[in-house]
């Protein structure tokens, strides 16, 4: 990726998106690239938005809360130039692990959260979405390896999580969200996708989920097309668009030295 521009390697995949889908029968289907913005300097997540892409997500709440003005600014200047293509807003998501106290920092700004894993966190924010009074969109996040220190509930505890949740009003359960283990090869990551996307399907065949449930977040920048190729619809790339540059003009000294 040396050399190549933002736009370069965001078409890059996009195109390998595609490639994945037409691999596995899916052409038709719609992926939703959401490009996470964790490595990202404000000038590239501008270039993006002027490509016409507005699904970012962020799992930090201190970078989250330094971005996401910056791009709502950014957006209302190109509306008040008069460029009749700019986007009303961007669609943020949060896809990190989200601490209870924290969830009325992020909820008045994002899209869907990805990263719901009990019940406790769900009373939370619906809570805080009583008080906005407007319904959140979340994904269960499910941890479906045997590594216990890994975020996300086990794959037996799943559907009666969600069954808890469908009864809060403020809240809409669209799906699940999982991580493969970190691995050399994302081959070795297929197992643990298909095993995810499983359990997707027969959730959506229960009918535990609803009509709505029909997200299933999967794949970052490393094992994407794998996750493409075993289902999933919303794929997760920062580092794969942004490069790798941890020092950015939206993050702050101290985020620059952790």
């Amino acid at each position: 990726m040396d050399g190549e521009s933002t736009r370069q390697r965001y078409e890059d995949i996009c195109r390998r998106i595609d490639e994945a889908k037409a691999r596995s029968g899916r052409s038709h289907d719609r992926v939703h690239l959401v490009a996470v913005t964790k490595y990202a300097a404000m000038d590239q997540i501008r270039e993006l938005i002027d490509m016409g892409h507005v699904d970012l997500g962020e799992g930090r709440l201190q970078h989250f809360q330094k971005v996401c003005p910056q791009v709502e600014e950014y957006l209302e200047r190109q509306r008040s130039m008069g460029q009749v293509n700019a986007p009303e807003q961007a669609r943020w998501h949060f896809i990190g692990h989200l601490q209870r106290n924290k969830v009325r920092k992020i909820l008045p700004h994002v899209r869907l959260i990805h990263s719901v894993d009990s019940l406790r966190l769900a009373e939370e924010i619906q809570s805080a979405a009583e008080q906005l009074d407007r319904q959140i969109e979340i994904l269960v996040q499910i941890n479906p390896t045997d590594d216990r220190k890994r975020h996300g509930i086990a794959p037996a505890a799943v559907k009666h999580l969600i069954d808890q949740i469908q009864t809060m009003v403020t809240i809409r359960v669209r799906g699940l969200m999982a991580m493969a283990p970190p691995v050399e090869d994302p081959e070795d990551a297929r197992p643990v996708f298909q095993r995810v996307e499983e359990i997707f399907s027969e959730i959506r065949r229960s009918g535990a989920g609803g009509d709505g449930f029909d997200i299933l977040s999967m794949g970052m920048t490393n094992d994407f097309e794998v996750a493409v190729e075993c289902g999933a619809n919303i794929v997760r790339v920062g580092s794969g668009i942004f490069g790798t540059n941890e020092v950015t003009e939206a993050a702050s000294p101290e985020q620059a030295e952790a």
